[in-house]
């Protein structure tokens, strides 16, 4: 066989392969992959704007508060990020496929970004709360279709993520607290 027609056999293997479905066992049904992965792949979006988002104003603190501040939110940022793996893991375990580029993460997002020049620590943390809290509620309405469709794996998975959100929650309205 001529180098050129093995390289031509390898590319066309290489292609079928890249064809192949990913074909993962869930006894859960096609339409709770569907339903489910969708609203996870968007939680997923939504979790990678929030960690950009808390590591932007992590990265561009300043004030008196400085320190405090800069910490917690390099704190909560590692929270979020340590969520990622696990919700893109979670839609392959159900035989769904997740989210392959940022452009795909940016389309399903409901989170926004905040590419202002200057943010004041006040306006800040109160974004970020208002994020999370809105985080939790799709983490929320994620959990009651997971419900519908008996998957308590992924609610229980959720049930955390949701504590951990409020806490965030909690940690961002208390430190903005000024009296």
């Amino acid at each position: 066989m001529s180098k050129t027609t093995k390289a031509k056999s390898d590319t066309s293997s290489a292609k079928v392969r890249q064809k192949a479905a990913l074909n993962t066992p869930s006894a859960l049904g096609e339409k709770a992959t569907r339903d489910i992965s969708g609203e996870l792949n968007a939680l997923l979006a939504d979790v990678l704007a929030l960690y950009l988002k808390t590591k932007n104003f992590h990265w561009h603190m300043s004030g008196p508060y400085f320190r405090d501040y800069h910490l917690l939110l390099d704190e909560q940022s590692d929270q979020i990020y340590a969520t990622v793996d696990p919700i893109a893991e979670r839609v392959r375990k159900l035989g769904g496929t997740t989210l392959r580029s940022l452009g795909h993460a940016k389309r399903l997002a409901r989170l926004s970004d905040n590419d202002a020049d200057f943010v004041t620590p006040d306006d800040m943390l109160a974004e970020l709360r208002e994020d999370n809290q809105r985080l939790a509620g799709y983490m929320r309405a994620t959990h009651e279709l997971c419900d519908e469709y008996g998957d308590v794996a992924t609610a229980s998975l959720l049930e955390n993520w949701i504590d951990e959100a409020e806490r965030r929650v909690w940690f961002l309205f208390e430190t903005s607290r000024h009296s």
